[in-house]
Formats: C-alpha cells, structure tokens, sequence
C-alpha cells in the first residue's frame, strides 16, 4: 500500500507492517528489469493483523462487531428504502435494523443486488488471480517485483511483493476473458512461473479470486444504501490494487452517511454526496486510467523488451512514470494519437 495514502487514516505500526518497500523492478518479457528507486514508497502489509487492527480501532469508537455472521438479505421499509439485514450467526437467522446500510461485500456485491442496484461485472474487466506465500525464495526484500509477458500473465503482470528476506507473497493476475483459455487458469500460469523463477521455494499459503479493474460502478448508492471497496467496483484499474480506494471510499461513505442522519433523510438524492466526494477526489481518474490500461494492453511483448532495453540503461534514480512514458512514446507515437486529450489535460 502507498505511503501516502496509508498516513492519511493510519501511522504504520510495525505489529502489521511487513516490509517498507523503497522502489520496484519491472521485468519486461525477455526478462530485462528496470529499476526504479522510490524511498519510502509504501509498505506490504500483514493484512490479517492489519484488518483486527481496524476491527479493534472500530470497536473503540463504539461499533458491535459480529464475525462469522453471513448476511443473507436485506430488509426494507414500506417505502422500499434498505433498513436492515438478515444475517445468519451459530446457526440462527437473526435481523438488524439500521438507519443506513454500508455494504462492503467484494466484487459483484449480492446486497446491492438485493437493493436493485446491477453490481455485475463484464469479464473485460475483472482480473482473476492467484497468490501463493512462499518462503525460502531469492528476493530483493526492499523492492517490488512485477513480470510482464503475454506468455506468463496475458492481459496482467507477475507480482513478487517481499515480506521478509526470504518470504514474499507471489501472485499472478491475468485477464477475465482469458481465464480458462486452452485449459490454463490463473494457478497454472503461477504455477510455471515459480517452477521456472523458485524452483526451491516452499509454498506455505495460497489464496484466489477476482479483481475489478474496471471504471466505478455508476451507481453506489440506493435508498437507504451505499457500497464502498470492491462492492462499489474501486480497485485501481491498472495495478488491481483496493486497499486505499477502499478506505477512502469508506471515509466519504461515512461523511454522507452522518449528513443523511442528521437531516433525517436517507434517501439515494441525500446519499449520492458519498458519489459526489469519491467522483471529485479519486474517481474521476478511474475513466483516464481505464483509457491508459486498454492502450497499455495493446502493446506487443516486443514492445516492452525495447523500452525496458533503453530505460535499463538510464540511471535508476532519474526514472519515473514521465520518464516511462516518454520511452514508450519514442517507440509507439500513435500512442500519442489514442491519448492526446489526456495529454492535453496534463495526464500523461
């Protein structure tokens, strides 16, 4: 996760910190890395630590925290607006009534289903991944790896993010449309990836799903509801990230929720503010970053091989994502063409 955006909710407390990553490699197909040096760009985190963290701080400010407890509908009023959920706890159904709902249920939301509100997503644009946690592995343990290669991860990157000297979570995430094409799914494009890059690493945990990487949902709210995080479709178009957008998210979510209690109306036009502040501060980047990602997925493997042959030359610290750009620029100038609005805006 970004340090800025980290310190913005948070101070990092090494408990759930488990490294502080100083820049990253990018491996191009034929294996060409490019150095970037960023110190102090963010961390990799102890999410399970991390996540009890917030419950606790959560449960500090006065929140009844319930877990193992599946929601398993919704309930509303006689004006259709959303005043609860049934939830199911040891067995037994139980319901509980709220003046807002704040879902914040993953990708394809149910309960925003259940509200009216279309959470589906079109293949184009979700990623599904695979990670494992593996151990005894070689790794440069202040940077972030990312492969790239229409052979190892079509339509995605390879991601070595270090935990430790040794200990890093390894994932891959490739493209919706092309999971399950001539029988290979995301395991198996992770799965020959460490064969070939850690051969004697030890796999010690393994975790799957989908990733949005799509534009925001056009609709996050309904009456008497909003959906934040993956739920609302807030994952960072290019790199699958959720963390941050996920607690900002939350943030404006609750910004619209106090306001909407305290006029006592709930309703989608009181808590559309919630669209409002994520549309002013983070989404309204979410279309210009989709626009770079399908032009980026347009690019050959050649492509990249002779950008990362010229930039691997450059000194590390001079390389940025202006300098990326440029390189690439110089190799594809119709990029310029497919981009140029963004250009003009001051984008790219």
């Amino acid at each position: 996760m970004g340090a800025p955006a980290l310190h913005e909710f948070i101070q990092p407390d090494p408990a759930w910190v488990s490294r502080e990553i100083h820049g990253a490699r990018i491996f191009s197909p034929n294996g060409t890395p490019v150095k970037i040096d960023q110190p102090n760009a963010g961390y990799v985190l102890e999410r399970k630590v991390f996540d009890r963290v917030l419950a606790e701080m959560a449960a500090g400010a006065g929140a009844d925290i319930i877990v193992k407890a599946p929601v398993v509908g919704i309930t509303k009023d006689k004006n259709s607006f959303v005043n609860g959920v049934n939830f199911r706890y040891n067995r037994r159904e139980y319901t509980s009534s709220a003046k807002i709902v704040i879902a914040a249920d993953g990708v394809e939301s149910q309960v925003g289903r259940w509200a009216g509100i279309d959470t589906t997503h079109d293949l184009r644009d979700v990623d599904v991944c695979a990670q494992y946690l593996m151990s005894g592995i070689e790794i440069e343990p202040d940077l972030c790896d990312f492969y790239l290669g229409r052979e190892i991860a079509p339509r995605g990157y390879i991601w070595v993010f270090p935990k430790g000297d040794d200990l890093a979570n390894v994932g891959v995430g490739i493209g919706g449309t092309i999971s399950g094409k001539g029988g290979k799914l995301a395991i198996d494009y992770l799965n020959e990836f460490v064969k070939k890059r850690f051969p004697s690493g030890k796999i010690l945990a393994q975790v799957a799903g989908c990733v949005p990487v799509g534009d925001s949902l056009p609709d996050l709210v309904a009456d008497g509801i909003m959906l934040i995080g993956d739920a609302a479709h807030h994952s960072d178009p290019i790199s699958g990230g959720g963390i941050a957008n996920a607690m900002f998210s939350g943030m404006f979510a609750a910004e619209a929720a106090i306001e909407g209690i305290r006029v006592g109306d709930v309703s989608a036009e009181i808590l559309r503010m919630y669209q409002v502040l994520w549309d002013k501060d983070i989404g309204k980047n979410f279309k210009h970053i989709c626009q770079i990602r399908d032009s980026v997925l347009k690019f050959s493997d050649e492509l990249f091989d002779r950008c990362a042959a010229v930039l691997n030359k450059t000194p590390n610290k001079t390389i940025d994502m202006v300098t990326i750009f440029k390189t690439v620029l110089r190799h594809q100038p119709r990029l310029l063409l497919e981009l140029r609005h963004l250009v003009l805006a001051g984008w790219v």
